[in-house]
């Protein structure tokens, strides 16, 4: 389950902001999207994530790694390139994924 925010290292790391909206059907999405944090905080440069859906299926999360290397191991990792197909066929209607540097943070 995600915390609210991510407890994250001084900057810079990266961020991988997606975007989507979702299909209305869940087609066992719950436990796919469970299963993935699960095995994302297994992988090396993982350092937090951060989600929100509304009512009408829109969703960001945004996921923080330490390198691009760390965000490319992740985007290869067998069980989560399944779970890319399965959201490209079943769960999203659209979505938009980018990639940005954090070179700075602060909070209150």
């Amino acid at each position: 389950m995600f915390q609210q925010f991510a407890k994250l290292s001084t900057p810079p790391y990266y961020a991988v902001i997606f975007s989507s909206l979702r299909t209305p059907e869940d087609r066992g999405y719950g436990a796919m999207a469970d299963r993935m944090l699960e095995l994302a905080t297994q992988q090396p440069g993982y350092l937090g994530a951060e989600s929100a859906r509304d009512p009408a299926g829109f969703g960001i999360t945004v996921s923080y790694w330490l390198s691009m290397e760390s965000i490319s191991d992740w985007k290869a990792n067998a069980e989560h390139k399944i779970a890319q197909e399965s959201g490209r066929r079943d769960w999203y209607a659209h979505y938009e994924l980018r990639i940005a540097r954090v070179e700075r943070a602060y909070s209150k």
